[in-house]
């Protein structure tokens, strides 16, 4: 799968110039959308059919500092799926060095307009399949 590049922004950065650690969690949501769509998911297409994947946590392990105009590459992986419940893993390197400043995951589930905990292979079998693919 092809990994989301992101440059780092200079709003993104603190009074030090590194990178200000809530930034990654943009940069998840940002690669996990793009992953998504490489899938042929897109979110917004979910959504509209009433089928929504809320945050349940997240976990981040800082590795090295960015900086204003670094590239950084994350590659999204489905590190566990079952039916109610998604484990997406990221890996976050600098272009150019190849060094790992990052490495995180989070956890999701799935639910409906009423905020109704579903499982995929009942309500949504194609994006169960798809998952469970992946997962394989």
């Amino acid at each position: 799968m092809e990994r989301y590049i992101h440059r780092v922004m200079y709003y993104e950065t603190d009074k030090m110039g590194v990178t200000h650690h809530s930034n990654y969690i943009r940069w998840m949501e940002e690669a996990r959308i793009d992953f998504f769509d490489r899938i042929g998911l897109s979110y917004r297409t979910l959504e509209e059919e009433g089928l929504f994947s809320p945050v349940v946590s997240v976990e981040c392990s800082f590795k090295a500092p960015t900086t204003f105009e670094d590239e950084v590459a994350i590659e999204v992986k489905v590190e566990e799926y079952k039916a109610a419940k998604l484990i997406l893993g990221y890996d976050m390197t600098k272009i150019g060095s190849d060094e790992t400043v990052c490495t995180a995951r989070s956890v999701h589930c799935f639910v409906d307009r009423e905020g109704k905990l579903i499982a995929l292979r009942k309500t949504d079998p194609e994006l169960d399949s798809i998952l469970r693919s992946i997962c394989e």
